[in-house]
This record gives C-alpha cells, structure tokens and sequence, in this order.
C-alpha cells in the first residue's frame, strides 16, 4: 500500500476484495509498533458487524476505496480477535498464516518480549 497516505484518512472508506464485491467499512488501521508501518485494517462486515483484519500489503488505495486482493470468503474467515486493543505478535502470526503472506522472522522464534516489540498500535493512538 502507499506509505504516503494518512492511516486514518483509511476510517471510515469502503473495502472491496479481489472481485470487486463489498466486503465492508474499514473501523481501525494497527500499526505496527517497531516501524510505525501500517498493517492491518479492521473491516466491519455484514449484519452482525464482525471486524476482519485484512492486510494492507498487498492491498491498494485508489478513490477512496481499499482494494484487497483476497477473496471474501477468506477475509470473511479471518481470525476475529475484536478491536480497540493491540494485536499481539501470536495473533499477527495467525493473520499472516491465515493469507499466507510471509513473516520477516521464523514463526517458530520466540517473539521478543511486548515491551521491546509489539503489534498492532491503533492509528492516531496514544503512544
């Protein structure tokens, strides 16, 4: 995704997946702590207003619209950890086994302990 634009220019905008067909509006944009990168977009689906976290590389933002290249059905089967908090690194883990993307460290590492690296800042947070 562009590194350019405003995480939180992201709340609010619609989300659609490979096909074009609506998954939902985008809550919450995490960063990641370490880098500051934005990571992950909270996406409220469907009736019941469950969010899915979609990754927001590979995904582009063109005329505000987040465009995810996975198909529905597996956004809508993402991993539902709730919003609001930080995602932990076993959490971030499950969404990347989960689109199949891949880590920058082994999974099997043992993850760095939260005060030194943790994921998922909420954008526009309090440090």
């Amino acid at each position: 995704m562009q590194t350019d634009i405003d995480p939180r220019s992201l709340i609010g905008r619609k989300a659609f997946d490979r096909d074009g067909a609506k998954i939902g509006t985008i809550d919450e944009v995490y960063l990641d702590d370490a880098t500051g990168t934005p990571e992950w977009a909270a996406v409220r689906t469907g009736l019941f207003s469950r969010d899915a976290f979609v990754p927001l590389e590979p995904s582009t933002f063109a005329d505000d619209i987040l465009r995810v290249p996975y198909e529905r059905s597996l956004i809508k089967d993402a991993p539902d950890f709730g919003v609001g908090r930080h995602l932990s690194p076993e959490q971030e883990i499950q969404l990347y086994q989960h689109y199949g993307l891949e880590l920058s460290a082994s999974p099997e590492a043992p993850a760095p302990p939260p005060e030194d690296r943790s994921f998922g800042r909420l954008a526009g947070g309090e440090d």
